[in-house]
């Protein structure tokens, strides 16, 4: 009857959420001696997360690259090195900072709209390069002749929970459309280029239907190149973040995968490896963001209840950006008296943005929603969840000049490590330069 009780709570929107990884004490904690905002990674989740996607089902060898945009500080990439995960990168910057970090470029996998201008410099270095589109196909070719090389193929079909993190079909501009594979024939043979990869990568979605048919077209197109020898799938593996959201099961997803590479190699004698690219799969929920409530605002008995935090879309953008679900846990004062009691508040950030919206309706950024959450004061600690992917390493940072927050790790002791300290208020302008005397 319990669990009856709580599953309506949950679809009734009634269900109050729960810290993830920290006690409330360690809440406290980060709050008094670090400061908010401030990003907290759990050491125990990521290695937890790891651990699942090295165990993806496969036939004859997998290579698991973190996805580096989901949070691409170096102690993330760091945890994940000594675990044997490698790196997928998006720009030729990440590169360099995966490089910084230590990572060997032996490691690096870079799959970019933008080509970058060092491009043959990272190849040099061991940096593994996937064209994604006829025009970088053509420039590699032109530069480094002969070389071995990956292609990012558009396969036709697209898996995304919205049309922003949809990156296949008609309608993504990511990877060389399937029809063109003549055009990629063509320059493969003018510059010798050696293919020995496809890369297919169809979005943020969890059908695992989808990814059983993009594995057989990812397979067909191999059946062309016939010096491919693996097959990078992509990422985009669904975490449900918040309460009643589910999450890809990476043995369903994959069995069908490794089947249809089985069957491949009892065809075709061709044994192919398979790479597979999580980002939120393995940080999503490995990171929580601590914030304090500064101010209150109500709108009358037909209106809503406000709290306004110290943090907003400069520490987290994906509720503006795609509607997000984030749950939000107030963590009142310890001396606070807290006696249980629940309110219905509209989280709302610190910019002066109307957009700067934390409890949205599910889908709909711009649409408030009043949630359920203990009754808070101000100087309260409020918690938000599940934002290790897509926050920190994308936000509208600095906006309204709030300098860059904090980020820090929580290791499997329990003691709390600081991995960015906040940025100084003069180094969001340090790179600014004034105008010559008598231009004003």
């Amino acid at each position: 009857a319990s669990a009856a009780a709580a599953a309506a709570a949950v679809a009734a929107g009634e269900a109050m959420e729960t810290l993830r990884f920290m006690s409330e004490e360690v809440v406290r904690r980060v709050q008094r001696d670090v400061g908010t905002p401030c990003y907290v990674y759990d050491l125990k989740t990521l290695r937890e997360q790891a651990r699942l996607a090295l165990a993806f089902p496969n036939a004859f060898g997998l290579t698991v690259r973190y996805a580096m945009k989901a949070a691409p500080n170096a102690s993330v990439l760091r945890a994940f090195d000594a675990m044997g995960i490698h790196i997928d990168a998006s720009s030729g910057f990440e590169v360099r900072r995966a490089i910084a970090a230590g990572t060997a470029a032996e490691k690096i996998s870079l799959s970019s709209q933008e080509l970058p201008a060092d491009f043959a410099e990272l190849m040099d270095l061991g940096v593994h390069i996937n064209a994604c589109s006829i025009s970088q196909l053509a420039r590699i070719g032109e530069a480094r002749p002969g070389a071995k090389v990956g292609v990012r193929f558009n396969p036709g079909v697209g898996s995304g929970g919205t049309k922003s993190t949809n990156v296949g079909g008609p309608a993504a501009s990511f990877g060389v459309w399937h029809e063109l594979m003549p055009q990629v024939l063509a320059l493969v043979e003018q510059h010798s280029l050696h293919v020995v990869k496809i890369h297919t990568h169809i979005g943020s979605g969890s059908d695992p239907a989808v990814w059983q048919r993009v594995a057989g077209l990812t397979i067909d197109l191999a059946r062309t190149l016939t010096t491919v020898t693996t097959l990078n799938l992509g990422g985009g593996y669904k975490v449900g973040r918040a309460l009643g959201e589910s999450s890809t099961d990476l043995q369903v997803v994959g069995a069908p995968v490794r089947e249809a590479f089985e069957a491949f190699a009892a065809e075709t004698g061709r044994k192919l490896k398979l790479e597979i690219e999580p980002g939120t799969f393995l940080v999503a929920n490995a990171a929580s963001l601590v914030t304090t409530v500064q101010d209150s605002a109500s709108t009358g008995a037909d209106g809503y209840e406000f709290l306004k935090l110290d943090s907003g879309m400069t520490e987290l953008l994906r509720p503006s950006l795609y509607g997000a679900n984030q749950p939000v846990v107030v963590v009142p004062a310890a001396d606070s008296g807290d006696k249980g009691e629940k309110e219905h508040y509209v989280v709302v950030g610190h910019c002066c943005e109307s957009g700067d919206l934390v409890t949205c309706m599910p889908g709909e950024p711009a649409a408030l929603q009043a949630r359920p959450m203990l009754k808070a004061s101000l100087g309260d600690a409020v918690v938000i969840e599940g934002v290790g992917a897509y926050c920190s390493g994308m936000s509208a940072k600095n906006y309204n000049s709030f300098p860059e927050a904090a980020e820090a790790l929580l290791d499997e002791s329990g003691a709390l490590h600081i991995i960015r300290k906040r940025q100084a208020p003069e180094d969001i302008w340090r790179n600014e330069i004034a105008l010559p005397d008598g231009v004003l």
